[in-house]
């Protein structure tokens, strides 16, 4: 059994968004406050331990955990958006997919120099979208300090992504 409650409610939903896919639908634990407030304090102890100073939420559900730990915490919330959501000054960011590419962006002024920035998103795959937010972070001259995911998929091997920095996946498949 798991130490989190929030893995009892993570549901599997078989042949989502193709055949052959078993997706890890999060949104019960959204559902069931005890068990987003376990997600959050997690993550939230893991940003604090590594001296957090800004969180930084990947959209769309790391804005969902990102942003009560960064009030628990009384840090400053960052967004990381898809391409053509941000209205102010922003630099991109593009990653690759398995079949073509994708896009981040940040604003510029998000992210002070030499801040140390936690990176939230809900689930760890491929890697891809994590590296490309730290990639915006380093580039507004911040200093990743660490990544917070609520589930990790192991077998996609997107730790390999994030070499060098702290990972915490609380629940993993």
């Amino acid at each position: 059994m798991s130490a989190f409650l929030a893995e009892q409610h993570i549901r599997d939903v078989p042949d989502f968004p193709k055949p052959g896919i078993l997706f890890k639908d999060v949104a019960p634990v959204l559902q069931c406050p005890a068990a987003l407030q376990e997600v959050v304090d997690a993550l939230a102890n893991d940003a604090r331990k590594y001296g957090a100073e800004v969180i930084v939420g990947i959209e769309s559900r790391g804005f969902v955990f990102g942003v009560p730990i960064a009030l628990q915490l009384g840090l400053p919330f960052a967004m990381t958006r898809k391409l053509g959501k941000l209205p102010f000054d922003r630099i991109t960011e593009e990653y690759a997919l398995e079949y073509g590419t994708n896009t981040v962006e940040m604003h510029t002024d998000a992210v002070d120099p030499g801040q140390r920035a936690y990176i939230v998103d809900d689930l760890l795959a491929t890697g891809g979208t994590a590296a490309a937010a730290a990639r915006l972070v380093e580039r507004l001259n911040g200093n990743v300090c660490g990544f917070g995911f609520m589930v990790e998929l192991a077998f996609l091997e997107g730790r390999k992504n994030l070499l060098g920095y702290p990972v915490n996946a609380l629940i993993q498949y």
